[in-house]
């Protein structure tokens, strides 16, 4: 106990005395009352404070409330308040000191996951959205992790670093935001350049293979998570524009079909996606490229039996390890 709570509680004591020898020895008039008020206050008032002073301090906040409600208990509950008040603040210090210690052992921290180190071949994305994301980590190794995506296809960068735009830590946000806009800048300069070949030609052959181009670029914005909102649906109905303009000269392009099928799949027109699937797969366009979008739009109508199917044709492709989840999954009995 401190010299300070010391002089507290003897001054309380001292004075709370006084103030009840005051209302047996005085009168009964509304001065002598008065008197022993004034004086039982003040006690009331040290008392609280050497109360305070004997709390551990985590309990000490608020401290103007916390003080209010001991001056209240012990001012207004007479001799009871008081005697309590002392009683259980020498408790709080004597209770805890009987309690057997608690015995912690110490473990070795875990080794980071291999597959969510920055910059390694086994790169996982919610590995690195958990770290990235967590504003306890220090500054300085967030940016280092940040700048390793830039080793990261955009499509799987692209809302890691949407997410942090809105980071409390203004170097995170200005790198996610200059990463964004240079990764966008670069697609729209490339757009850019092409259109210009494309209206600066009069052969058929070039302006369509210009406009398969810009399709393609305009897919990219979308696909890489570049644009949302307006300028989303604008960069969707120029790539189907320019697609279906490249469809009319180069018709027997199975890329192309694929291309054209991926713009009306994102524009929700599932049966001329399906169509646009179908005729890529007539041209010969691999199974394992272009089933799991037909699954995946059959699956969009609710109709769970075609995608078993579709699904099935792909059991045994060794070279697709990512969906073949999915394919074991609708290939249960």
């Amino acid at each position: 106990m401190s010299l300070a709570a010391t002089k507290l509680g003897l001054s309380a004591l001292t004075l709370e005395t006084a103030a009840y020898a005051q209302l047996a020895l005085g009168g009964s008039s509304e001065h002598d009352l008065a008197l022993y008020l004034l004086a039982h206050g003040g006690a009331s008032a040290l008392l609280a404070a050497f109360n305070y002073l004997l709390l551990p301090a985590g309990y000490r906040v608020p401290r103007l409330p916390l003080l209010l409600l001991l001056f209240g208990l012990i001012f207004f509950i007479p001799v009871l308040g008081f005697i309590g008040g002392i009683t259980s603040m020498l408790l709080i210090r004597v209770i805890p000191s009987l309690a057997p210690p608690v015995k912690f052992s110490s473990v070795q921290l875990p080794q980071l996951d291999p597959h969510d180190q920055v910059g390694g071949v086994g790169f996982r994305q919610p590995g690195m959205r958990g770290f990235l994301g967590n504003v306890e980590a220090p500054v300085p190794v967030r940016l280092r992790a940040l700048v390793a995506l830039s080793n990261v296809p955009t499509r799987l960068a692209s809302p890691l670093l949407r997410d942090l735009l809105a980071d409390p830590a203004e170097d995170l946000r200005l790198l996610a935001y200059g990463m964004l806009d240079g990764q966008e800048k670069k697609l729209n300069s490339a757009i850019h350049v092409t259109l210009q070949g494309y209206n600066g030609t009069t052969d058929a052959a070039a302006r369509a293979q210009a406009a398969r181009k810009l399709a393609l670029l305009y897919w990219e914005l979308i696909y890489q998570g570049l644009v949302h909102g307006d300028l989303r649906r604008h960069a969707s109905e120029q790539g189907l524009r320019y697609a279906a303009e490249a469809l009319t000269t180069i018709g027997d392009d199975p890329a192309l079909h694929f291309l054209h099928g991926r713009l009306l799949h994102e524009d929700m027109r599932h049966a001329e996606a399906n169509r646009a699937y179908d005729r890529a797969l007539e041209l010969g366009l691999p199974p394992s490229r272009v089933v799991p979008y037909l699954a995946e739009l059959a699956y969009d109508q609710r109709d769970f039996a075609e995608v078993r199917r579709l699904l099935g044709m792909l059991q045994g492709w060794p070279a697709l390890p990512r969906i073949a989840p999915v394919v074991s999954y609708w290939s249960l009995p």
